[in-house]
């Protein structure tokens, strides 16, 4: 029964549509063949209107702006995650999942993107391709990069889950010498005897 299925293409090409993740089927320049409709929502694409176009033209790349010939030919480019996870796959026939950013501009507006990229190879009637997923991971990144504060006592959780005070965690990660010294509140508060104010 399962084989049935798989043999057919309608079956397979729903399957496609319904994954709840962005799909691209792209080739050796990473134009873009074929988009899932979480793609399609996901970056604001119209396959009839990408179709055969380059990734970095299509999703306004800042490098792909840089030159006349487009996405792929800037100096940036040969640094491009995208760009060599999708060749690494085809070359070594395996499946590269990495981590990029991306700096995208639309006329004046910028906007930067945190993606998950997996880029899978597969080949089919001769010609080599890969399915390449995109998980924008942007909120998360956002969420790393918070620090857990204590509201209580205002020491700081650190990576390994120990909490320290706000100077040694800023001392050790930023590397930021304190002098201390009290304010007019808590000077009144913890020594209300002192005379100063």
């Amino acid at each position: 029964m399962k084989d049935l299925l798989l043999a057919q293409a309608d079956f397979l090409r729903e399957v496609f549509e319904a994954i709840p993740a962005m799909l691209l089927i792209v080739d050796d320049d990473v134009r873009i063949l074929h988009l899932n409709s979480s793609a399609s929502a996901g970056l604001g694409l119209d396959l009839n209107l990408v179709h055969k176009k380059r990734g970095g033209d299509v999703l306004h790349c800042i490098h792909a702006a840089e030159v006349p010939g487009g996405c792929g030919k800037a100096v940036a480019c040969s640094d491009c995650l995208i760009r060599n996870s999708v060749g690494e796959a085809l070359q070594g026939s395996r499946t590269y999942r990495r981590q990029t950013r991306m700096e995208l501009v639309n006329g004046k507006t910028r906007t930067e993107l945190h993606l998950l990229l997996t880029a899978s190879p597969f080949k089919y009637d001769g010609t080599r391709y890969v399915v390449m997923t995109l998980e924008n991971i942007s909120e998360l990144i956002q969420l790393k990069s918070l620090l857990p504060i204590c509201m209580h006592c205002k020491k700081i959780r650190d990576d390994e889950g120990y909490w320290n005070d706000v100077s040694h965690y800023l001392q050790a990660h930023l590397d930021i010498e304190f002098s201390h010294g009290l304010c007019q509140d808590c000077l009144e508060k913890h020594y209300p005897d002192s005379g100063r104010k």
